[in-house]
């Protein structure tokens, strides 16, 4: 399916978050789609000020495409909370559904699902959830790709992808895991984890640029 200007936005944002920049690439792995329609796409949300994009610098969400941004979010990840807790659904089949669900929420439904969820403040693969004023926890901004062998870390936060989450799940990857990094093969091959018991998971290098993660 191809990503429309929401989806976009979303990536964007757990991406770069609130100030930080995503290159084209970056949008282009994470989407999956090649680099030539991400930079079309870019343009348009130039036009459109939700985006701002500096050349060789990266790209950025403007105030509103921040705000856009958050209440997509806020809308998705509330409906992955509800499909994963109440449900049974598993990481990688809530995408779908709550894709379709956040698009037919009100504000008012959204505001009741926050409240007979507790007020959750992330969702089953890490992300953040904005609170009904807009606030929510920065998470880590750091990829498994750029972690040095020999360090130790906790799986903090996945990409929305339903093919990347398909993925995790077939490797039995779970937010708050611990693995050391042993090894990053040469041109783009895989990392090599080590759990605490000596046993080691081969990560692609695709997957592991979207893979957020706490250095221990």
């Amino acid at each position: 399916m191809t990503p429309m200007k929401e989806d976009y936005l979303k990536m964007i944002f757990e991406l770069g978050g609130v100030s930080g920049k995503v290159s084209n690439k970056q949008l282009a792995l994470s989407l999956d789609i090649a680099a030539a329609s991400v930079t079309e796409m870019i343009n348009k949300l130039v036009e459109e000020r939700l985006v701002s994009h500096t050349p060789y610098a990266g790209i950025s969400l403007t105030k509103s495409g921040r705000k856009a941004a958050e209440e997509l979010v806020r809308k998705h990840r509330l409906w992955e909370c509800f499909l994963f807790q109440k449900l049974g659904y598993t990481l990688a089949t809530v995408h779908q559904e709550a894709e379709k669900l956040e698009h037919s929420s009100s504000d008012h439904m959204i505001d009741a699902l926050d409240a007979f969820l507790d007020h959750p403040g992330h969702c089953p693969h890490g992300g953040a959830i904005p609170d009904q004023a807009g606030n929510y926890e920065v998470g880590s901004r750091t990829t498994l790709d750029e972690v040095a062998d020999g360090t130790k870390i906790r799986l903090a936060r996945f990409v929305d992808n339903h093919d990347l989450l398909d993925y995790l799940e077939s490797l039995n990857f779970s937010i708050e895991q611990t693995y050391t990094i042993k090894s990053h093969a040469p041109f783009e091959g895989p990392l090599t984890l080590a759990k605490a018991d000596g046993s080691t998971v081969d990560v692609s290098f695709k997957a592991a640029n979207n893979i957020f993660v706490d250095k221990l």
